[in-house]
């Protein structure tokens, strides 16, 4: 274990309540709070949901990363790191890019793109509707007849994706480092 003091018993608790508050929030809000979301409300109901969620959501991450970092870089010098501490480090600063890049940018973009198709669909009477399956047809239609909407959705798609590509990315790093932490529980 790379270390030059011994954290106390109170970082240990801090560093581990972290790590799985991060863990089990990127869970919750990624993975069951969407899906069981999207199935109970209006389509325009869910979107705004997540406009006024994700934010928090980004930041509380952005924040809980960051203090794993440190906590991290605080008790494992780089000049002392094996190559296990080091990809455990790579991999909390990933987490925390990731977390910002949501935060910051892909986030926000979605959003407002969101919310400008959001305008266009009530337009045509779209998204009072619980999911979009029985509507599938109506918005094809809209996409293939209205190029401004068009452009939005494909907009939307991107920042979209890349956003879910960055939390899928930070779920998977934490995931490694809560495997690691708990299977290396002495050398928090």
């Amino acid at each position: 274990m790379a270390t030059e003091g011994e954290p106390s018993d109170l970082i240990k608790v801090l560093h581990l309540l972290v790590l799985s508050f991060s863990w089990g929030m990127q869970v919750w809000v990624s993975f069951i709070a969407g899906f069981t979301l999207v199935r109970q409300v209006t389509l325009h109901t869910f979107g705004l949901v997540q406009s006024k969620l994700f934010p928090m959501f980004f930041y509380c991450l952005l924040g809980s990363n960051f203090v794993s970092l440190a906590v991290y870089a605080v008790y494992h010098p780089r000049e002392l790191l094996d190559w296990h501490e080091a990809v455990q480090m790579v991999l909390f600063f990933v987490a925390l890019v990731t977390a910002g890049l949501n935060a910051q940018w892909f986030g926000p973009a979605a959003t407002e793109v969101m919310f400008q198709m959001r305008e266009v669909e009530a337009e045509h009477g779209l998204g009072n509707e619980i999911g979009r399956g029985g509507q599938r047809d109506a918005y094809a239609k809209l996409k293939e007849q209205d190029p401004k909407y068009r452009a939005y959705r494909s907009t939307f798609g991107r920042y979209h994706g890349l956003s879910s590509l960055c939390a899928l990315i930070g779920f998977l790093c934490t995931t490694v480092n809560l495997i690691y932490t708990a299977l290396n529980l002495s050398t928090i």
